[in-house]
């Protein structure tokens, strides 16, 4: 004999049409809910797109209208930032800027004892090559010890930079080979360079 209740529970489920009525109504207006959320989410979107477009323009033209062209000025655009190609005026200020760094860091930091192997003359901002090697070094040491650099930044500033400019301005036939090594006799001298060579014909 078959268990009624087991029966029942096989028994397809029955709406009364009024019901299945207002199920359908439901339906719909939850369809057209979503029809009209979904078109305003794209429009404020777009909306949305516009605005940033907007204040990436704006904010351009502030940043161009803060920092004018040097043409608008009348001053000449720079070339380079490297301080050998910087004009009578821009070099001496960069040169200052230079020496407060080579002072107060590099120097502290490190310069090693003076000897005949590894000379070093105080007079160093009179020596063009040493003026250039050390204000190649202070720009990268600017850039490899900003945060946008990474953490190894300043661990690349040391290998690539630190490192073989000491061995090349501080070697025994370096820049100062011709300098004193004992601070108690000061001695400075430049080294001659090299005549320009006549062109043929000239």
């Amino acid at each position: 004999m078959s268990d009624p209740a087991a029966d029942s529970t096989n028994e397809p489920v029955r709406v009364a049409e009024h019901d299945l009525d207002d199920l359908a109504a439901t339906v719909k207006q939850l369809v057209m809910q979503t029809t009209s959320q979904r078109q305003m989410l794209e429009r404020l979107s777009d909306e949305s797109s516009d605005i940033s477009a907007f204040a990436d323009v704006a904010s351009a033209e502030a940043a161009d209208n803060s920092n004018p062209a040097p043409e608008a000025t009348g001053e000449p655009t720079p070339t380079s930032v490297f301080i050998l190609a910087l004009d009578d005026e821009a070099y001496r200020i960069e040169l200052e800027a230079l020496s407060a760094w080579v002072n107060h860091l590099l120097l502290p930091v490190y310069g090693r004892e003076i000897t005949t192997h590894h000379p070093w003359c105080h007079q160093w901002h009179e020596h063009p090559e040493a003026v250039a090697r050390l204000h190649a070094l202070w720009l990268a040491w600017q850039q490899f010890t900003d945060t946008e650099a990474g953490l190894a930044g300043p661990s690349i500033w040391h290998r690539d930079h630190l490192d073989p400019t000491s061995s090349q301005l501080r070697a025994p036939d370096g820049p100062f080979a011709a300098c004193t090594t004992n601070p108690n006799r000061p001695h400075h001298r430049l080294l001659p360079h090299p005549a320009p060579a006549t062109a043929p014909g000239v």
